[in-house]
């Protein structure tokens, strides 16, 4: 029988302890319950153990991977976003580039202006950033618990838009041709090893290219071992309601 060499990548490291024969075992596993550090991977004389330096090779892949993929289209066709994308014309180009992806082709921002409703309360945006697969993970989960919160509480809500090659900037354009009261951007955080997936939430009261970038409250780590993507749906809502209430958002909302 054919037998296959196993996947690095796919080891649970939760309460993994590869220190040869250590003093408490326990304690160990409890450390590691708590992060996901590399913490109790032990070494081989001087340098880390074979299979940890596969593991940490492994991970780094993901994160490239991360970078260089694209999210799933069907994914946001299925929960009613238009799609458009800003001034890159490619991977590269995005990240070579990063003023080119916070800005919009004049073209680009007319099919935006007759297609989405100006003067909405809260407008959603979703952006592949760094992370196209922290979108295609967490997007069905967050964004349905989003709308449905603030609908809840009687805010109008804008078309749903999702944005190639996006930087965060990218929702101060966007809220200034509509002119949303509250924008938020659902974006891929720059992956790290412990996940390739992670997601941001940026909102902003009134978000403006003319601001700064204390504008924006944020909720990071999204994701299924950080914080749950329904979690953060919610808390999103709750931080809507307070920026409307307050008329602000960034370092200027008191929470």
């Amino acid at each position: 029988m054919q037998e296959y060499v196993k996947d690095i990548a796919a080891m649970d490291l939760t309460e993994y302890v590869a220190v040869n024969q250590p003093k408490d075992e326990d304690v160990c596993k409890a450390l590691k319950r708590t992060t996901p550090a590399r913490i109790c991977v032990g070494k081989a004389g001087s340098r880390l153990k074979t299979e940890t330096y596969l593991r940490f090779r492994a991970d780094h892949a993901v994160a490239q991977d991360a970078v260089w993929s694209y999210v799933d289209e069907e994914v946001v066709n299925q929960l009613g976003f238009i799609k458009v994308q800003t001034k890159c014309k490619d991977k590269d180009e995005y990240v070579t580039r990063p003023d080119l992806g916070r800005t919009f082709s004049e073209e680009t921002l007319e099919y935006m202006k007759e297609t989405c409703p100006s003067h909405v309360d809260v407008q959603i945006i979703a952006g592949d950033g760094l992370s196209a697969p922290a979108i295609t993970a967490n997007l069905p989960d967050i964004y349905p618990m989003i709308k449905e919160g603030l609908e809840a509480k009687g805010y109008q809500l804008g078309k749903p838009i999702f944005v190639k090659y996006a930087r965060v900037a990218t929702m101060d354009e966007i809220s200034e041709i509509l002119d949303a009261k509250v924008t938020i951007i659902l974006i891929g955080e720059r992956p790290g090893l412990a996940t390739g997936e992670s997601m941001s939430a940026y909102m902003a009261y009134e978000s403006s290219t003319k601001k700064p970038e204390s504008q924006r409250t944020v909720i990071s780590n999204i994701h299924k071992k950080g914080m749950p993507p329904v979690e953060a749906g919610a808390q999103i809502v709750s931080l809507v309601d307070k920026m409307m209430e307050e008329k602000k958002s960034g370092i200027d909302l008191r929470l």
